[in-house]
């Protein structure tokens, strides 16, 4: 069996050029997954992972400082009339200012009139200083709509909802500008009244226009990339909208029970109190983070209370209460991004176990996914799908390559030893490569081997009786019977003798028991008989054929062996070394004239003891061999039991 030793176990040469291999594999990948993410094709993912992790968080109880007056379905029944008449919405105001509220924010549209009571409304709207009203500019799905007319343009603040390209409100508009004009948010108009009546007032910093400092807060605005985004539509002044729970996040309180019930003072001084509507028929309802894992609950929250979790947010982030989401630089995203396919590739290339794979793999996922929910649990988004598809993809591309190298390194092994020995044993060959080679050779190594050496009687004077070209045919046809029936027996031809073979059972993997010695001496016997029966059948074709038929003998022993390579770098050769080996040859040439069968089978009491169970035996008694001093007792085998 040969083995040439710069195609195959050359590790130095073949280590390095793997690693590079896999280097251009892996940079080949990574610049896949993050071209794809710069594309924006996977912030569908990104936002799918951020609202799992909203709803995994847990939740806040309702703010105290607001409270939600909101219009139900009942109410709208109650009054037979949609929108409310102004008279309606007059009275609301009336009765709530006498409980002292801090601000008041309206989130009805109240351009045109809807009378009754339209001019009523409007003294109160103009005499009040803490009641803000709404306008809107046009970036949701209502067109542009004005502020009632003649409030102060500072109690007037812009309703529009922001909506991601899957339509769920995540972030907060604070400030527009359109046509050299600032314009602020409803929310942020009634967080900046109740705070600056506390004597809070935000700072611009003299280094960044865009940094504000308010209170215990540092607004930094959303651009295009931060977190988990690539694609948003960033103008304007935006944060990431920080919800405090899956409801109202604040007291609600219907119209009708407001109006007509007795509702204690304290539930309203000095609180913010946002007054719109909660009816599905008015269809003010938008889609959030919540919405998805939504059961029985509404899939919508409606606008109002999405305002009143805007209003909560900013004043938590102006006291100290609960801090701003932040996000990493650009560049730290890409290394954060990068830093995953890495481990994933290390994780493919370094493991041999595919069993470290297959539970590394998603243990590592998750260890990412835990780590990505740590971090957002200290306000702090980060992308987790794009380094996750990032870790497998790179992880499956080395993989995939490990692969396919293994599977020519296989075809090579299986090209170089399958010739030779039984599938079975080149594949149990290659699954203990890792063991058995070192330095690019087969280390020597001493086992317990059968070994069987065979020859064609008389062949000298049959070979000089035919041409070349028809002994060599004659010869392989030959020889190609003998290797078939090594192999079937899972035995290894390690020499081809001309006329003969020399072939070894128990190699290249030891035997560790007694069981298995005697099954590989098992397999010899067996084998040498199915060449007896192999070889009748040959001679009469041969016979038919007009070539000269054959008697043949053979010789096998059991016993210790020392098996590695042979040769320097430019050819190696898998030897097989000890005084058992030239037993069994010898064997084979004991007193060559005493042949009683076309094949004569010799074997010595070493291997008899392993077989003696399964074949019957003829002794031939003990027996000087060439080259021996000790007797040998010597068997010849007849048949199998």
């Amino acid at each position: 069996m040969k083995i040439l030793g710069n195609c195959k176990f050359n590790h130095k040469w073949f280590d390095l050029s793997e690693i590079v291999a896999v280097i251009i594999a892996t940079v080949l990948a990574l610049s896949l997954v993050l071209g794809i993410y710069y594309l924006g094709w996977l912030q569908p993912l990104e936002l799918a992972a951020y609202d799992q992790m909203v709803r995994l968080r847990p939740t806040l109880i309702a703010d105290p400082r607001l409270v939600v007056l909101g219009i139900t379905e009942e109410d709208i029944r109650a009054f037979n009339r949609w929108p409310l008449s102004d008279e309606v919405i007059a009275r609301l105001l009336e009765k709530l200012l006498k409980y002292k509220p801090k601000v008041i924010g309206l989130d009805l549209y109240r351009d045109i009139r809807y009378e009754p009571g339209h001019d009523k409304l409007q003294k109160q709207l103009q005499a009040a200083n803490n009641i803000i009203t709404i306008n809107s500019l046009g970036y949701s799905e209502n067109k542009g709509i004005p502020a009632p007319p003649n409030v102060p343009s500072e109690r007037v603040g812009f309703n529009d909802l922001l909506l991601d390209p899957d339509h769920v409100v995540r972030r907060n508009l604070m400030f527009a500008n359109t046509s050299n004009i600032t314009f602020y948010s409803f929310s942020l108009r009634l967080a900046m009244y109740y705070l600056l009546n506390q004597g809070i007032n935000p700072n611009n910093s003299p280094v960044n226009p865009n940094l504000i400092f308010w209170g215990n807060a540092e607004f930094l605005p959303l651009s295009h990339h931060s977190g988990g985004y690539q694609t948003i539509d960033d103008q304007g002044y935006q944060i990431l909208l920080n919800y405090r729970s899956d409801h109202e996040g604040a007291k609600l309180i219907s119209l009708t029970q407001f109006l007509y019930g007795n509702i204690p003072q304290s539930w309203i001084q000095n609180k913010i109190v946002l007054i719109g509507t909660v009816a599905p028929s008015a269809k003010d309802l938008f889609f959030t983070p919540y919405s998805a894992a939504a059961q029985k609950k509404s899939l919508k929250m409606p606008g109002v209370l999405v305002h009143a979790q805007m209003v909560s947010q900013i004043l938590d982030a102006v006291l100290g209460d609960r801090r701003l989401f932040i996000f990493g630089s650009e560049w730290g995203e890409f290394l954060w991004i990068c830093s995953w396919g890495l481990i994933g590739a290390t994780l493919a290339w370094s493991s041999r176990n595919i069993w470290i794979i297959i539970l590394g793999n998603p243990l590592l996922v998750s260890v990412l996914c835990g780590l990505s929910f740590f971090l957002f649990l200290q306000n702090r988004w980060v992308p987790t799908a794009t380094p996750g598809l990032t870790f497998l993809f790179t992880s499956g591309t080395v993989i995939g390559y490990r692969a396919f190298q293994a599977q020519r390194q296989q075809q090579i092994v299986m090209r170089l030893l399958g010739q030779n020995t039984s599938p079975e044993v080149a594949n149990a060959l290659w699954n203990s490569r890792d063991r058995l080679l070192a330095d690019g050779k087969l280390p020597g190594e001493k086992l317990i081997a059968t070994i069987l050496f065979s020859d064609i009687k008389n062949f000298s004077t049959i070979s000089e009786q035919m041409p070349p070209e028809t002994l060599m045919e004659w010869l392989n046809e030959y020889l190609s019977i003998l290797t078939q029936c090594v192999q079937t027996h899972h035995g290894i031809i390690n020499k081809f003798t001309g006329d003969g073979i020399m072939a070894a059972f128990g190699v290249p993997i030891p035997r560790r028991t007694e069981e298995a010695i005697a099954q590989d001496a098992y397999h010899a016997v067996a084998c040498a008989l199915d060449i007896e029966y192999r070889l009748k059948q040959l001679n009469q074709d041969w016979k038919s054929r007009n070539f000269p038929e054959i008697s043949m003998r053979v010789g096998i022993f059991t016993g210790p062996i020392v098996a590695g390579s042979l040769g320097g770098k430019e050819r190696l050769e898998y030897g097989l070394l000890g005084d058992s080996v030239n037993i069994a040859s010898r064997l084979e040439s004991c007193q060559k004239d005493r042949q009683s069968s076309q094949c004569r089978i010799l074997i010595a009491s070493q291997t008899l003891q392993y077989i003696q169970q399964d074949f019957e035996v003829e002794s031939w008694g003990l027996m000087a061999l060439k080259g021996k001093q000790e007797m040998v007792d010597i068997y010849r085998v007849i048949s199998k039991k």
